[in-house]
Protein backbone atom coordinates (compact mmCIF):
# COMPACT_ATOMS: atom_id res chain seq x y z
CA UNK A 1 0.00 0.00 0.00
CA UNK A 2 1.65 3.30 -0.94
CA UNK A 3 2.21 5.70 2.19
CA UNK A 4 -0.48 8.93 2.07
CA UNK A 5 0.62 12.41 2.38
CA UNK A 6 -1.84 15.21 3.09
CA UNK A 7 0.00 18.49 1.74
CA UNK A 8 -1.60 21.59 2.63
CA UNK A 9 -0.42 24.76 0.37
CA UNK A 10 -1.96 27.91 -0.70
CA UNK A 11 0.42 28.66 -3.61
CA UNK A 12 -1.33 26.77 -7.00
CA UNK A 13 1.84 26.35 -8.41
CA UNK A 14 4.04 25.07 -5.45
CA UNK A 15 1.04 22.86 -4.08
CA UNK A 16 0.05 20.73 -7.92
CA UNK A 17 4.34 20.58 -8.29
CA UNK A 18 4.70 18.97 -5.21
CA UNK A 19 1.58 17.01 -5.49
CA UNK A 20 2.82 15.82 -8.71
CA UNK A 21 6.82 15.14 -7.77
CA UNK A 22 5.36 13.24 -4.45
CA UNK A 23 3.20 11.07 -6.47
CA UNK A 24 5.52 10.41 -9.36
CA UNK A 25 7.52 9.47 -5.77
CA UNK A 26 5.28 6.87 -5.20
CA UNK A 27 3.01 8.33 -2.35
CA UNK A 28 -0.65 8.81 -2.18
CA UNK A 29 -1.21 12.66 -2.02
CA UNK A 30 -4.60 14.31 -0.92
CA UNK A 31 -3.50 18.37 -2.26
CA UNK A 32 -5.89 21.31 -0.36
CA UNK A 33 -5.21 24.95 -0.35
CA UNK A 34 -5.76 25.95 3.26
CA UNK A 35 -5.56 25.40 6.71
CA UNK A 36 -9.46 24.47 7.04
CA UNK A 37 -9.86 21.96 4.43
CA UNK A 38 -6.39 20.31 5.98
CA UNK A 39 -7.56 19.80 9.10
CA UNK A 40 -11.10 18.22 7.68
CA UNK A 41 -9.17 15.67 5.68
CA UNK A 42 -7.11 15.22 8.44
CA UNK A 43 -10.14 14.25 10.55
CA UNK A 44 -11.98 12.58 7.70
CA UNK A 45 -9.08 10.24 6.32
CA UNK A 46 -5.93 10.34 8.63
CA UNK A 47 -2.54 10.03 6.49
CA UNK A 48 0.75 8.96 7.26
CA UNK A 49 2.03 12.24 7.37
CA UNK A 50 1.04 15.60 6.72
CA UNK A 51 3.34 18.17 4.39
CA UNK A 52 1.93 21.80 5.74
CA UNK A 53 3.02 25.41 4.96
CA UNK A 54 3.50 27.21 7.37
CA UNK A 55 1.57 30.93 5.74
CA UNK A 56 -2.17 30.12 4.63
CA UNK A 57 -4.92 32.09 4.48
CA UNK A 58 -7.52 31.85 7.25
CA UNK A 59 -6.34 28.69 9.76
CA UNK A 60 -2.66 29.22 8.86
CA UNK A 61 0.25 25.71 8.92
CA UNK A 62 0.91 26.70 12.38
CA UNK A 63 -2.89 26.03 14.01
CA UNK A 64 -3.39 23.08 11.98
CA UNK A 65 -0.37 21.61 13.80
CA UNK A 66 -1.62 23.20 17.45
CA UNK A 67 -4.90 21.56 16.97
CA UNK A 68 -3.92 17.98 15.79
CA UNK A 69 -1.59 18.16 18.32
CA UNK A 70 -4.05 19.13 21.07
CA UNK A 71 -6.19 16.43 19.91
CA UNK A 72 -3.31 13.97 20.40
CA UNK A 73 -2.84 13.30 16.78
CA UNK A 74 0.93 12.03 16.68
CA UNK A 75 0.83 12.15 12.93
CA UNK A 76 4.18 13.22 11.52
CA UNK A 77 4.18 16.85 10.47
CA UNK A 78 6.34 17.95 8.04
CA UNK A 79 6.50 22.21 7.88
CA UNK A 80 6.94 24.74 4.61
CA UNK A 81 8.07 27.79 5.62
CA UNK A 82 9.76 31.37 3.71
CA UNK A 83 10.28 31.99 7.33
CA UNK A 84 13.91 31.53 7.85
CA UNK A 85 14.50 33.72 11.13
CA UNK A 86 15.44 30.60 13.96
CA UNK A 87 12.52 32.18 16.33
CA UNK A 88 10.29 31.76 13.04
CA UNK A 89 11.29 28.31 12.74
CA UNK A 90 11.41 27.28 16.61
CA UNK A 91 7.44 28.39 16.57
CA UNK A 92 7.11 25.67 14.13
CA UNK A 93 8.48 23.36 16.47
CA UNK A 94 6.85 24.27 19.35
CA UNK A 95 3.40 23.84 18.13
CA UNK A 96 4.03 20.23 17.49
CA UNK A 97 5.98 20.02 13.90
CA UNK A 98 8.61 17.34 13.58
CA UNK A 99 10.77 18.55 10.98
CA UNK A 100 10.63 21.45 8.49
CA UNK A 101 11.84 22.68 4.82
CA UNK A 102 12.76 26.36 4.06
CA UNK A 103 11.35 27.83 0.68
CA UNK A 104 12.97 27.84 -1.70
CA UNK A 105 13.42 23.87 -1.70
CA UNK A 106 14.59 21.50 -3.75
CA UNK A 107 12.17 18.66 -4.05
CA UNK A 108 14.92 15.72 -3.27
CA UNK A 109 15.23 17.44 0.13
CA UNK A 110 11.69 17.10 1.26
CA UNK A 111 11.70 13.20 -0.18
CA UNK A 112 14.20 12.92 2.27
CA UNK A 113 13.05 14.40 4.95
CA UNK A 114 9.52 12.74 4.22
CA UNK A 115 11.49 9.60 4.42
CA UNK A 116 12.96 10.01 7.68
CA UNK A 117 9.98 11.08 9.48
CA UNK A 118 8.24 8.05 7.88
CA UNK A 119 10.73 5.82 9.02
CA UNK A 120 10.11 6.24 13.10
CA UNK A 121 6.34 5.59 12.31
CA UNK A 122 6.92 2.51 10.47
CA UNK A 123 7.50 -0.96 11.62
CA UNK A 124 10.93 -2.49 11.56
CA UNK A 125 11.25 -3.53 8.07
CA UNK A 126 8.81 -1.34 6.11
CA UNK A 127 10.49 1.50 4.24
CA UNK A 128 9.03 4.63 2.95
CA UNK A 129 8.81 4.84 -1.21
CA UNK A 130 12.12 4.87 -2.45
CA UNK A 131 14.19 3.64 0.27
CA UNK A 132 14.86 -0.09 0.88
CA UNK A 133 12.91 -1.08 4.51
CA UNK A 134 14.99 -0.08 7.72
CA UNK A 135 14.59 0.84 11.55
CA UNK A 136 14.24 4.02 13.20
CA UNK A 137 17.56 5.90 12.70
CA UNK A 138 17.83 6.48 16.47
CA UNK A 139 19.51 4.03 18.82
CA UNK A 140 22.82 3.09 20.36
CA UNK A 141 25.76 3.75 18.00
CA UNK A 142 27.79 0.93 19.29
CA UNK A 143 25.54 -2.07 19.51
CA UNK A 144 24.27 -4.24 16.16
CA UNK A 145 22.05 -6.78 15.80
CA UNK A 146 19.37 -8.07 17.25
CA UNK A 147 18.58 -6.64 20.60
CA UNK A 148 15.92 -7.25 23.29
CA UNK A 149 14.32 -3.72 23.19
CA UNK A 150 14.83 -1.41 25.85
CA UNK A 151 12.32 0.35 27.78
CA UNK A 152 14.16 2.33 30.02
CA UNK A 153 17.65 4.80 29.43
CA UNK A 154 19.17 6.61 31.83
CA UNK A 155 22.54 9.17 32.03
CA UNK A 156 23.30 12.72 33.01
CA UNK A 157 19.99 13.25 35.75
CA UNK A 158 18.06 12.42 32.78
CA UNK A 159 15.52 8.79 32.59
CA UNK A 160 13.52 8.08 29.15
CA UNK A 161 10.77 5.53 29.16
CA UNK A 162 11.14 4.42 25.58
CA UNK A 163 8.27 2.36 25.12
CA UNK A 164 5.57 5.35 27.13
CA UNK A 165 8.05 7.82 25.49
CA UNK A 166 7.66 9.62 28.66
CA UNK A 167 11.47 11.80 29.60
CA UNK A 168 12.11 13.23 32.62
CA UNK A 169 14.77 15.55 34.45
CA UNK A 170 15.33 14.69 37.86
CA UNK A 171 11.54 14.70 38.99
CA UNK A 172 10.57 17.19 36.36
CA UNK A 173 8.51 15.43 33.28
CA UNK A 174 9.47 17.21 30.08
CA UNK A 175 7.11 17.46 27.08
CA UNK A 176 8.94 16.57 23.59
CA UNK A 177 8.18 16.27 20.06
CA UNK A 178 9.02 13.43 18.61
CA UNK A 179 12.51 14.70 16.41
CA UNK A 180 13.08 16.36 19.93
CA UNK A 181 13.04 12.71 22.17
CA UNK A 182 15.10 10.68 19.45
CA UNK A 183 17.81 13.33 19.39
CA UNK A 184 17.93 13.04 23.31
CA UNK A 185 17.71 9.11 22.84
CA UNK A 186 20.48 9.45 20.98
CA UNK A 187 22.68 11.90 23.00
CA UNK A 188 21.67 9.85 26.60
CA UNK A 189 22.28 6.93 25.03
CA UNK A 190 26.16 7.68 24.18
CA UNK A 191 26.04 10.03 27.09
CA UNK A 192 30.19 11.55 26.94
CA UNK A 193 30.93 10.95 23.27
CA UNK A 194 31.27 13.52 21.06
CA UNK A 195 28.69 13.18 18.25
CA UNK A 196 29.36 14.82 15.34
CA UNK A 197 26.81 16.70 13.59
CA UNK A 198 26.73 14.02 10.20
CA UNK A 199 26.37 11.18 12.35
CA UNK A 200 23.49 12.81 14.27
CA UNK A 201 21.79 14.00 11.43
CA UNK A 202 21.83 10.19 9.44
CA UNK A 203 20.84 8.71 13.00
CA UNK A 204 17.76 11.62 13.31
CA UNK A 205 17.03 12.50 10.04
CA UNK A 206 18.42 9.80 7.96
CA UNK A 207 20.22 12.45 5.75
CA UNK A 208 23.03 14.73 6.46
CA UNK A 209 21.56 18.56 5.07
CA UNK A 210 25.43 19.48 4.72
CA UNK A 211 27.20 22.55 6.84
CA UNK A 212 25.52 24.70 5.66
CA UNK A 213 22.34 24.08 7.58
CA UNK A 214 20.60 25.29 10.66
CA UNK A 215 18.43 22.22 11.19
CA UNK A 216 20.17 20.42 13.88
CA UNK A 217 21.47 24.09 15.52
CA UNK A 218 17.69 24.70 16.02
CA UNK A 219 16.80 21.31 17.55
CA UNK A 220 19.71 21.34 20.24
CA UNK A 221 18.40 25.02 21.02
CA UNK A 222 14.95 24.00 21.60
CA UNK A 223 16.03 20.82 23.13
CA UNK A 224 18.11 22.67 25.98
CA UNK A 225 15.16 25.15 26.54
CA UNK A 226 13.04 22.54 27.76
CA UNK A 227 16.44 20.61 29.36
CA UNK A 228 17.84 23.35 31.17
CA UNK A 229 16.92 24.66 34.63
CA UNK A 230 18.08 27.54 36.65
CA UNK A 231 21.09 26.89 38.78
CA UNK A 232 21.53 23.21 37.42
CA UNK A 233 24.24 22.28 35.28
CA UNK A 234 23.72 22.81 31.12
CA UNK A 235 23.38 18.95 30.34
CA UNK A 236 24.15 19.40 26.29
CA UNK A 237 27.49 20.58 25.20
CA UNK A 238 28.34 22.32 22.08
CA UNK A 239 31.87 21.01 20.86
CA UNK A 240 32.96 23.14 18.25
CA UNK A 241 34.16 22.05 14.84
CA UNK A 242 32.24 18.60 15.68
CA UNK A 243 29.51 18.64 17.31
CA UNK A 244 27.56 17.56 20.27
CA UNK A 245 27.61 15.74 23.53
CA UNK A 246 25.49 15.13 27.16
CA UNK A 247 27.44 15.44 30.04
CA UNK A 248 26.54 16.64 33.22
CA UNK A 249 29.75 18.94 34.38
Amino acid sequence: MPQTVLLAEDDRAIRHALERALTLEGYEVTAVADGVEALAQAHRNPPDVLVLDVMMPGIDGLQVCRVLRAEGDRTPILMLTALVETADRIAGLDAGADDYVVKPFDVEEVFARLRALLRRTSPVGVGAPGTAGSPSGSGDLAVKGTQVPERLVEAAGIRMDLQARRVWRGARELELTRTEFELLELLVRNAGIVLDHSTIYDRIWGYDFGPGSKNLAVYVGYLRRKLDEPGAPQLIHTVRGVGYVLRED
